[in-house]
């Protein structure tokens, strides 16, 4: 008698399996665009709705001008990322410093370890970004962590102290500065705004900075 060989099951939300696990049926599934495993709980992406793919974009398109200037830094989008036995999600965006960093790439091609800096675009304060996840990224030592609540039309930017979140205050004119990315300046309301002229005039008085140019010398060292 033939062996009888093992039907894969789908990824379905709330499934509780090992990473090992998650990775097999996820590469079983080519049609699936989105599945992260949280504290060993699987979680499946809903097709992508414009209240969140414009945000998104907006996000991108101010990481990718910072990275575009800024050489050893590395931003991937959507990318699957082995945080640890029970942890891999796959952000929205993400930055990390190529040559010294916290993450690498594996000869299978997936980021492991912690990307120094991470955002996501959530719909509202329930969404599992401000739960599990971040208790996640906290503890994997992601440096900074911002989410962006469309709903609430709210834009949290946290920076790990201390093996603890604390938020990043903006100052008189709602910008936050990064303290990882020297230069990586945000204008909290035009972005919420959708003003990307401004969005991106602010990020350039950033990239025109000494520590911004202090930092490109470092990486290039």
């Amino acid at each position: 008698m033939t062996g009888i060989i093992p039907k894969i099951l789908p990824l379905e939300n709330g499934d509780r399996i090992t990473r090992a696990e998650f990775e097999r049926r996820y590469d079983a599934m080519p049609n699936l665009n989105k599945a992260e495993l949280i504290e060993g709980v699987v979680y499946v992406g809903s097709p992508v709705r414009v209240i969140h793919g414009r945000p998104h974009g907006r996000i991108i398109g101010w990481m990718s001008n910072y990275c575009s200037v800024t050489p050893g830094v590395d931003l991937l989008v959507d990318t699957t990322v082995r945080l640890d036995p029970d942890n891999e999600p796959q952000p929205d965006a993400l930055l990390r410093i190529e040559v010294g960093g916290q993450s690498t790439i594996s000869e299978d091609s997936y980021l492991e370890g912690a990307p120094e800096f991470i955002a996501e675009v959530a719909v509202s304060s329930a969404s599992y970004d401000l739960g599990d996840k971040l208790k996640a990224y906290r503890r994997n030592q992601v440096q900074e962590y911002l989410i962006w609540q469309v709903y609430n039309q709210r834009v949290d930017w946290f920076r790990l102290r201390e093996g603890e979140y604390v938020a990043l205050s903006t100052d008189a004119a709602g910008i936050i500065r990064s303290e990882v990315f020297p230069g990586l300046w945000l204008s909290v309301p035009a972005l919420v705004a959708g003003n990307l002229v401004e969005v991106q005039s602010v990020l350039q008085m950033g990239l025109a900075t000494p520590e911004h140019q202090s930092f490109v010398e470092q990486l290039g060292n």
